[in-house]
């Protein structure tokens, strides 16, 4: 079995390739100034964003293999597993583009470290990597320079907030930059919406309710093949819901036309839905439509 190595710190970070550590909570590495890697498979203790990554240092992710084309961002969250360098090819590789690493304890007291979970992207798959512009592209590597440049003037009372405030730049470009590419993708967004909707209808036309129960976000982003969390961002920028509320207001939909059958009991339709209790229904129920199930059936008819 492949052995799992535990990257926790920034020095260990900056072994695998050679590199000098700077400060101990952040490192900027040009990956094609530094000694060639070692193929490795990594837990990450550590936020990471790398740019413009060579096929020789093609990344697996789970049991899949991805080349990376120039101009590619990848965001890497915590708790993430992830090889670097093709288990086909030789032990060593020199890989090309840019990495920006740091520790969460980076962020404590700080403003982005209340918001570091509003960047979704960071627990995307690598196969939903964002494609940059050369634009985009040289903003991202802007940010690395300034961060570069401020760890190598040494730490000074100063050095924590411009680090901090230029991840946050680098983030927030990032943010914007994922908005457009689900902008310009958007053939291929519609045609998993159209998918996404399918499965919701053939799920409940299915015993799965029974069987499974109440469908998750988790359950449609496996059949997709997608990240929860990207397949959530993508059914927010389609509909304008949560892909948990559009599942709500589809149960809700089809809760409605069911009650109205008058040889079904309230119990019958929770059960066929999936809920485990009725009273879990018509909890829910009231929530969404402001009255229960029985009281909707009364004002329908």
């Amino acid at each position: 079995m492949e052995t799992i190595v535990q990257i926790n710190q920034i020095s260990q970070a900056n072994d695998l390739v050679g590199k000098e550590t700077l400060h101990p909570l952040v490192t900027v590495i040009d990956f094609s100034k530094q000694q060639p890697m070692r193929r490795i498979k990594m837990m990450m203790g550590l936020y990471g964003v790398f740019m413009k990554v060579s096929k020789e240092s093609e990344v697996q992710y789970g049991r899949n293999s991805y080349d990376y084309q120039e101009g590619t961002l990848l965001a890497i969250g915590l708790g993430q597993v992830v090889g670097l360098g093709n288990p086909e090819l030789v032990e060593t590789f020199q890989p090309k583009g840019w990495g920006l690493m740091f520790h969460p304890d980076l962020l404590f007291g700080t403003p982005l470290a209340k918001r570091i979970q509003e960047y979704t992207f960071f627990s995307y798959s690598i196969r939903e990597a964002l494609h940059l512009s050369q634009q985009e592209r040289e903003l991202v590597l802007d940010c690395f320079l300034k961060i570069e440049q401020e760890l190598k003037r040494g730490i000074d009372k100063h050095s924590r907030t411009i680090i901090v405030s230029t991840i946050e730049l680098l983030l927030n470009y990032c943010s914007r930059f994922y908005d457009r590419q689900f902008i310009t993708r958007d053939s291929v967004h519609q045609g998993l919406m159209e998918r996404f909707v399918d499965f919701l209808n053939d799920y409940f036309q299915s015993d799965k309710p029974q069987s499974v129960g109440l469908p998750s976000v988790a359950y449609f982003a496996e059949q997709l093949h997608l990240s929860s969390n990207y397949f959530g961002d993508l059914v927010k920028k389609e509909t304008g819901k949560t892909a948990q509320e559009y599942i709500q207001w589809k149960i809700i939909e089809i809760a409605k036309e069911r009650i109205l059958d008058p040889n079904k009991t309230a119990s019958q339709v929770a059960y066929e839905l999936g809920f485990k209790y009725p009273q879990h229904f018509t909890r829910f129920f009231k929530q969404q439509i402001g009255m229960t199930p029985g009281e909707f059936r009364e004002r329908v008819n």
